[in-house]
C-alpha cells in the first residue's frame, strides 16, 4: 500500500473542513482576516476560490507562518478539474512534506457565485465516486465539519430576487451570519425582515449578526458535525440533481460555467502599468457606477496611485455600493500593477475597458469635460456612455453608441458639481 495512505489511514483524527459561502461582495475576506487573527485559530488552512482569471483576495488574506493558504482561480463548482477534493489533498500532500505545514482545520472560502450543491456532495461520504489514492486519502482524512453563509444586511433583498446562487447558499448553510448591518444605508435596521425571508428559505441555521457585541468569530466556524438531512428537502434535491449532472460528459470550463449561472454573467480582469491619479481614480468610478448601475455585480481591485505608488488603494465596488478606497501600507507582493477584477450581467467589458483608458490617458481638460458630460446624460438617461463620448469624439475603437439623442443642454451640464 502506498506510504501516504497508510499513513493516512492511521490517523483516527480526522481534519474539519467548513465552507465559508456567501454572494459577491458579502464580506467574507474580511471574516477570514478576523478570524486568522484570533489565537485559537492557529493551524488554520485556507482555500480561496476567485472567480476571475486573476487572483486578488489571497493577496488581501493575512496568512503569517501559523496558516497555510491555497489559491484556485475560476469558479470551483464549475471549473473542470478543480473540485474540492484535489485542494485537500494538494495540502495534505505539503503537510506530510514538511511538518511546518501542519493544520488541524480546513476553511474553503469560495467565491461569491459558487453552487455550494458540487462542493457538499465531494465532501459528504457517498455522496460521489471515490477514485484513485487522492479521493481516499481525503476520505479517511477530512470531513464536513460546517457551512457559513455570509449575508449582506445591505443588499440581501434584492440579490435574492436576481441571483439563486444567494438563494441555495443560504439554504445550504447550518450558519448564517449577517454582515453590514452597522451600515447607515442599511434600510432594516433591526433585520427582522430579512430574518423573516432567511427563516422562510432555511429554517433551522442559527443566525448572528458580524456586529453584535456577543458576536464571537471562533465559534462562528467551530466544527460540529454537518447533516445535510438537516437543511430540508430542497437541499437533499438539489444534492441528488447534482449527482445526476455530474455523470454527464465532461464540458468545457465556459460551457459549464454559463449553463450554471447563465451566459449574460461574466467576468473580466485587467491590469495597468502605470500609477494612477486618485482624481483619475474617483473620475472612473463615478462614470462607471453610473453606466453600469445594477449589471455591475462586484469590482474588486488593487490599485498603484501616483501620489503614493508604495502604497496601493484597495477597492471594493458592491452592486451600487461603493466603498470608500482603502489604503495598505505596503504591496503585499512583488506584484505593483494596478489589478482591476469585474464580475457583471449583461455589461459589455469593452467599453468598461475603453472608459478606464480614457479617463486615464486623455489630458486633464478633456477628461473632466467628459466625465461631466457623461455623468449628466446618465442621470437623465438619454444615451449610453458609448454614445456620449462618440458625441464628443472621445471614445476609441470599440465604443459604439446604441441610441441617439440630442446633446445634453448647457443647463444640464451647468447642475452637475
Amino acid at each position: 500500500m502506498h506510504a501516504t495512505l497508510k499513513n493516512s489511514m492511521a490517523v483516527t483524527q480526522t481534519i474539519p473542513v467548513t465552507i465559508l459561502s456567501g454572494f459577491l461582495g458579502v464580506g467574507k475576506s474580511t471574516l477570514i482576516n478576523d478570524l486568522l487573527s484570533d489565537p485559537v485559530m492557529a493551524d488554520t488552512a485556507i482555500v480561496v476560490n476567485e472567480f476571475s482569471d486573476i487572483g486578488i483576495d489571497h493577496e488581501l488574506i493575512r496568512v503569517d507562518q501559523r496558516e497555510m493558504m491555497a489559491t484556485t482561480l475560476g469558479c470551483i463548482c464549475c471549473t473542470a478539474g478543480s473540485d474540492i477534493r484535489t485542494f485537500l489533498y494538494e495540502l495534505h500532500e505539503a503537510a506530510a512534506k514538511d511538518s511546518r505545514l501542519s493544520f488541524s482545520r480546513v476553511i474553503v472560502e469560495t467565491t461569491g457565485l459558487a453552487d455550494p450543491a458540487p462542493l457538499i456532495n465531494q465532501l459528504v461520504p457517498g455522496y460521489a465516486p471515490v477514485f484513485g489514492l487522492r479521493d481516499h486519502v481525503v476520505a479517511h482524512r477530512f470531513r464536513m465539519a460546517g457551512f457559513v453563509c455570509a449575508v449582506d444586511a445591505t443588499t440581501a433583498e434584492k440579490t435574492l430576487e436576481q441571483h439563486f446562487e444567494c438563494l441555495k447558499q443560504i439554504a445550504f448553510a447550518d450558519r448564517i451570519v449577517l454582515t453590514k448591518t452597522d451600515l447607515e444605508n442599511n434600510a432594516d435596521p433591526d433585520n427582522e425582515r430579512l430574518r423573516t425571508q432567511i427563516r422562510h428559505l432555511n429554517p433551522t441555521a442559527d443566525i448572528l449578526d458580524r456586529h453584535d457585541g456577543a458576536f464571537d468569530i471562533a465559534s462562528l466556524f467551530q466544527p460540529r458535525g454537518y447533516v445535510t438531512a438537516e437543511r430540508g428537502e430542497d437541499v437533499e434535491g438539489w444534492l441528488a440533481l447534482e449527482r445526476v449532472l455530474a455523470a454527464e460528459p465532461t464540458e468545457s470550463d465556459a460551457a459549464a460555467r454559463d449553463k450554471r449561472h447563465g451566459a449574460t454573467i461574466g467576468n473580466f480582469a485587467f491590469t495597468h502599468d502605470v500609477p494612477i491619479a486618485s482624481a483619475d481614480l474617483a473620475d472612473f468610478l463615478d462614470v462607471l457606477t453610473l453606466m453600469a448601475d445594477a449589471r455591475l455585480l462586484r469590482l474588486k481591485g488593487l490599485v498603484c496611485v501616483s501620489d503614493d505608488p508604495e502604497r496601493p488603494f484597495v477597492l471594493h465596488v458592491v452592486q451600487h455600493n461603493v466603498h470608500p478606497p482603502r489604503r495598505l501600507n505596503a504591496w503585499p507582493s512583488e506584484d505593483r500593477r494596478t489589478r482591476l477584477v469585474l464580475i457583471t450581467h449583461n455589461l459589455d467589458h469593452d467599453r468598461v475597458r475603453n472608459l478606464f483608458s480614457i479617463i486615464t490617458d486623455v489630458d486633464k481638460h478633456q477628461r473632466t469635460r467628459s466625465k461631466v458630460i457623461a455623468i449628466a446624460v446618465c442621470l437623465v438617461g438619454l444615451i449610453t456612455l458609448g454614445g456620449v463620448l462618440s458625441i464628443y469624439g472621445l471614445a476609441k475603437p470599440g465604443i459604439a453608441a446604441t441610441t441617439t439623442a440630442p446633446p445634453v443642454p448647457p443647463s444640464a451640464r451647468n447642475d452637475i458639481p
